[in-house]
């Protein structure tokens, strides 16, 4: 019969798949669009697990502050501005239609007023492009290029903990604390060392799959392994002239 296969049991939103709530501290938000700039300093530089990149809290005045995703070169005190009448400076929050082309922005919002949706993992940041009376023009960390409203924010400068991926995992235990605690499964075995009953790409005598690895996004939670919807499976071939 076989059992059920990761990506089945882990769809079914069992809580062993889910990534624990302990010692979380706030999600990284912008506050509510506002008409007129807010000053505040950063009172507080935290560790969440799970995180990549420290948590920066911004106090507005005492009680009323955000957490936000720590950017490159943040120290406690530092002033924050948050509004279209913020100065060009790195930390600052402005709409993105008020931000000078070829500037690197972090936590850029989709929709004006979402909080914050692109460019929050340690590291990353985007690029405006160019501007309409309406849209700006972003080249996301993936560098595909979208087009957002002018009155959506971002903040100016790059994501802190650049170079966390350069560190490698010295042991077992250092990687499985940290997959844990974004809900991840570790270790993971590959489909073809599994039986046939097991994984679709398991039961060959021999280390590969027997059939091809690309699946149609449509395909179902039991085959929806491999490469998803992959225009191609490998490395491209040099035309000849």
């Amino acid at each position: 019969m076989g059992k059920k296969i990761k990506v089945q049991r882990r769809g079914r939103g069992g809580h062993q798949f889910k990534a624990a709530k302990m010692n979380k501290i706030a999600p990284a938000k912008y506050p509510k669009l506002a008409e007129q700039s807010v000053k505040g300093y950063i009172k507080d530089l935290v560790h969440e697990p799970g995180r990549g990149a420290p948590l920066a809290y911004i106090e507005f005045k005492p009680g009323k502050g955000f957490y936000a995703s720590a950017i490159e070169g943040s120290y406690l005190n530092q002033e924050i501005v948050v509004g279209p009448e913020a100065p060009l400076k790195v930390g600052n929050v402005l709409p993105l239609g008020g931000i000078p082309e070829g500037t690197m922005v972090c936590n850029i919002e989709l929709r004006p007023g979402d909080g914050g949706k692109i460019a929050k993992s340690s590291g990353s940041f985007g690029t405006v492009i160019a501007h309409t009376s309406t849209h700006t023009t972003v080249r996301l960390p993936s560098k595909r290029i979208v087009t957002i409203h002018n009155n959506s924010r971002a903040t100016l400068g790059i994501i802190s903990g650049a170079g966390r991926l350069e560190k490698p995992f010295m042991t077992a235990g250092q990687k499985h604390r940290a997959k844990k605690a974004k809900g991840h499964k570790y270790p993971v075995a590959h489909g073809v060392k599994m039986p046939a009953a097991m994984h679709p790409h398991g039961g060959g005598r021999k280390r590969r799959p027997g059939k091809s690895t690309t699946v149609s996004k449509h395909a179902p939670p039991g085959a929806k392994v491999g490469l998803i919807a992959a225009r191609n499976s490998g490395r491209r071939q040099r035309r000849r002239n």
